[in-house]
């Protein structure tokens, strides 16, 4: 507070007494009560901007960390190319079982068609034989028959293997085989039961066939004590049944005769140019090897309609 104003004098007038003054104390003014000063929040506020490391305008913040692509690691990219071979395996096996299939199916039409008898086809591995069937070209086909007959020889069975196969057509054929090699085996209830139904009124009176192995022969037996024995033989490429004994009331001219229509026929009904190589005698009948080079697939319907499904 200010220190109080000091008594103050008047000063006397010219030519006047001066009267008597009275000094007057002054009036005591209390004290301002103390103000207590309290800092502005904006002094506060200042400070904790001041504590803030400084943002520039405009500037973006950082950008959030991308999360990293599991797809990008070696083990999954390992795993997609195991996924993409197996699937490509896959496809591949199904592919070659589908064309397996139908090619065996084919085949076995045109063998059953053939050989009038049922049959069973399988096919080489190697190459793979998706490939074989795209190029039209296969390399080994096995084909089974049932052993019912062949045609008309009653009792046959035969197991062929038919390799460097093209169905390339042409306009003369289908195609070609390069090479066909057959094993027939005709049994002795077959050669009788083939006798007696292509030889009529004579077929019917035979009653048992029977081989002799070391002797190389067969022997046909037929009511009234009659005996036929004949020798299997190759000749020209076709198997033929010479005769070297008969017993009985039939001329032996006649009975060859017979015997030679019958072989005529089951020679001639060969397709795709087979022929016979060589043949033997077995305890339980004849066995038979025929071949076949570079035949031609028949195209004409008309030569052979069991070859019109290729």
């Amino acid at each position: 507070m200010p220190p109080p104003d000091p008594a103050t004098r008047r000063l006397p007038r010219p030519g006047r007494p001066e009267a008597p003054t009275e000094q007057i104390r002054a009036r005591y003014q209390p004290r301002e009560a103390a103000t207590e000063k309290f800092r502005p929040p904006e002094a506060a506020t200042e400070r904790i901007v001041q504590n803030r490391p400084p943002v520039e305008p405009n500037r973006p913040g950082p950008e959030p960390a991308k999360p990293s692509s599991r797809w990008r690691s070696p083990l999954a990219i390992v795993l997609a190319a195991v996924i993409v071979v197996a699937l490509m395996v896959i496809g591949l096996t199904g592919a070659e079982l589908y064309a397996r299939h139908k090619a065996g199916s084919v085949l076995v039409a045109v063998t059953e068609c053939v050989v009038e008898d049922s049959a069973t086809v399988s096919f080489g591995v190697k190459p793979p034989f998706l490939w074989q069937h795209i190029t039209g070209h296969y390399t080994n086909i096995s084909v089974e028959t049932g052993g019912k007959q062949v045609q008309a020889a009653k009792g046959m069975t035969a197991d062929v293997a038919l390799s460097d196969i093209r169905l390339q057509g042409t306009e003369d054929s289908k195609g070609t085989i390069g090479s066909l090699s057959a094993t027939l085996s005709w049994t002795s209830a077959g050669i009788k039961d083939t006798v007696a139904e292509n030889l009529p009124g004579v077929g019917s009176l035979v009653t048992d066939v029977s081989t002799d192995p070391s002797a190389g022969t067969i022997t046909i037996e037929a009511v009234g004590d009659t005996k036929v024995t004949a020798k299997p033989l190759v000749n020209d490429g076709h198997l033929n049944l010479q005769i070297t004994d008969v017993s009985g009331p039939f001329e032996r001219d006649t009975v060859q005769a017979a015997l030679d229509g019958l072989m005529t026929k089951l020679n001639d009904a060969y397709p795709l140019g087979i022929h016979a190589d060589s043949v033997s005698v077995t305890d339980t009948g004849v066995v038979g090897k025929f071949s076949s080079q570079n035949a031609s697939i028949p195209n004409d319907e008309s030569a052979d309609a069991c070859f019109s499904q290729l």
